[in-house]
């Protein structure tokens, strides 16, 4: 054989340890929710490690580091990549946030134009299920509302819920028990979606779809009309929260007093 050539090894040869490409610094990892969850909870921590494989990502990733104190114990600490990770992320879920409110905002708007009474923030109780399988189910609509009537057979209930972020549409139409407690709750149930994040046909037919464009609400596709019947809990649950004020409620000075102050006492 010549000086210095080198003959290859068989492909079933093992392959030994010192052999192997070791990678030293930080790793392309892609980080998911629960790595965002962790290092959130690591950040807020004394550090203990859990030494589980969404833990050895996060160091392999450079958000988390090691550090032994003088006894030898180790204890986890956030990296400045980390930390820059969560600001990031706080920023992107506070525009997600501000985005939502703004589109709940308007969705309420729009309602109390057509002569409506509306809600934003309740927490309602809701019926769901039949026979065996009933229940009660908790559903936060973010915008309910029913029509300005003395005759309870006109009220109307209406459920609007709002999604901005396609993870967020997704991750509720995987939960039929909400669905099912937003029908319970209104004769008309609707999705109103930032245009974009989804296909009407995405969303269940037994809801309606409104997509929000820059100048106003597109019906793409219409709610169901339901008679529902508004429970004597229902009616307790609204009575303890507050509708929105009307946008419209100082537009008129009191009369007497065109500049809005308080009107003249009358003479004795």
């Amino acid at each position: 054989m010549a000086a210095g050539r080198q003959v290859a090894a068989p492909l079933n040869a093992p392959l030994r340890v010192a052999e192997l490409p070791l990678r030293f610094g930080p790793m392309a990892v892609e980080l998911s929710t629960t790595h965002r969850r962790r290092l959130r909870a690591m950040w807020r921590s004394a550090g203990w490690p859990c030494q589980d494989m969404v833990e050895l990502e996060l160091l392999a990733a450079g958000m988390l580091q090691r550090v032994y104190d003088g006894h030898g114990r180790e204890t986890l600490r956030v990296t400045e990549a980390g930390v820059a990770f969560l600001a990031q992320t706080l920023q992107r879920n506070r525009a997600a946030r501000d985005a939502h409110e703004a589109l709940v905002e308007r969705v309420a708007r729009e309602m109390q134009r057509a002569g409506r009474i509306v809600w934003r923030g309740l927490s309602l109780r809701a019926p769901v299920g039949q026979a065996d399988a009933a229940g009660w189910a908790m559903a936060m609509p973010d915008v309910y509302s029913i029509r300005h009537t003395t005759v309870e057979a006109y009220l109307e209930p209406i459920v609007h819920e709002i999604k901005v972020r396609r993870a967020d549409l997704l991750a509720d139409l995987r939960n039929p028990a909400k669905r099912a407690a937003y029908l319970a709750l209104g004769g008309e149930c609707w999705y109103v979606l930032r245009q974009g994040i989804a296909e009407p046909d995405e969303v269940p037919a037994e809801c309606g779809v409104l997509l929000a464009v820059d100048a106003a609400l597109q019906v793409a596709r219409p709610a169901p009309k339901r008679p529902v019947h508004m429970s004597f809990g229902l009616w307790m649950a609204l009575a303890r929260a507050t509708p929105m004020d009307c946008a419209d409620d100082d537009a008129q000075a009191a009369l007497g007093d065109p500049q809005g102050g308080s009107p003249a006492a009358a003479p004795p």
